[in-house]
């Protein structure tokens, strides 16, 4: 029997919180009334909502669904899930994982980052939860009451420091889950998203379904951010052999029979020279692995289009 107690934080004050690992389990959540607490949900869970919280800073592992800010203020937050949504909130600052366009509502103040955390769980848990490592529209956000003249929303810092805003916990029982708030560690790889490109030069890299696509992709990531080139966004998607002539043009019939064992990862990078650096790290590093790389700096944007605008449409974007 499921008590409602235990998928609960209601009235607290001063205090810190939270879950272990395995102790919510894909359960709803419930937060409110909370004030000055440190709130942390290491595990997955069906949603999430969050009312009349004043002062708080709130970790939440992957949501299956979405999670629900409604009446919060001054509040710091790392937020992984399927949808996100505020109403009436005021001052929210967001490190955001969000596999669709996040929307917020009534709600001023706001600041985005994308989601940057590690712990041991946390890959299995995105996976219970439904939820890919690659799909995050976090600097998407579509502001439901905009006001004229005014922004609602905006982008946290580039070079913000997740702990400088959701401190790691400082209770006993929760220092036992192995956190990494180290940005090369983070099981999401950190986009710019809508933040200005530093180059008119893109890249698109597209890895097709396989035992390591997921080993593969974050290795490139590895391999291009080192060398400087900064990765724009990301994504995982089924395609189908349509979408593919339409993406991959005249290489499509090459890429085809590769479609049916599952999702492709695109990866979209940013940086004078992206093209040709990327070519050379695919050709040194992935030579046995069949990956579609942009043909030349010309032709990239309009595959970083091609395959984007598919995407968005697929996602229902």
């Amino acid at each position: 029997q499921i008590d409602p107690k235990d998928y609960t934080f209601s009235g607290l004050k001063d205090e810190t919180v939270g879950r272990l690992p395995g102790k919510v389990a894909g359960q709803q959540f419930i937060i409110q009334n909370c004030e000055n607490c440190s709130i942390y949900i290491f595990d997955h869970s069906a949603t999430i909502t969050i009312d009349d919280c004043i002062n708080c800073q709130i970790f939440l592992g992957p949501i299956k669904g979405s999670v629900f800010f409604r009446d919060c203020k001054d509040c710091k937050c790392i937020v992984a899930c399927q949808q996100f949504r505020t109403r009436d909130c005021r001052k929210l600052e967001v490190f955001l994982c969000c596999a669709t366009q996040p929307i917020i509502e009534s709600s001023t103040g706001m600041k985005f980052g994308c989601f940057q955390y590690y712990y041991p769980e946390l890959a299995l848990q995105f996976k219970d939860a439904g939820l890919s490592i690659f799909n995050n529209t976090w600097s998407n956000i579509h502001d439901f009451t905009p006001v004229s003249g005014e922004n609602n929303w905006g982008l946290l810092p580039e070079n913000a420091v997740v702990q400088d805003y959701v401190p790691l916990p400082s209770s006993e029982e929760l220092k036992a889950v192995r956190i990494s708030t180290d940005a090369t560690r983070s099981i999401i790889p950190i986009t710019r998203g809508r933040r200005q490109k530093s180059s008119d030069e893109s890249c698109l890299a597209v890895f097709f379904a396989g035992d390591y696509t997921t080993a593969n992709a974050r290795k490139l990531i590895d391999e291009m951010t080192g060398k400087g080139f900064q990765l724009v966004q990301t994504k995982e998607v089924l395609m189908k052999a349509e979408d593919a002539h339409r993406v991959f043009q005249q290489c499509a019939s090459e890429f085809i029979p590769l479609l049916d064992k599952g999702p492709v990862v695109a990866l979209e990078f940013n940086g004078d020279g992206a093209v040709e650096g990327c070519r050379s790290i695919i050709n040194d590093v992935f030579s046995g692995t069949k990956v579609f790389v942009s043909e030349s700096k010309a032709s990239a944007a309009q595959d970083v289009d091609n395959f984007y605008n598919f995407a968005d449409m697929q996602m229902g974007m």
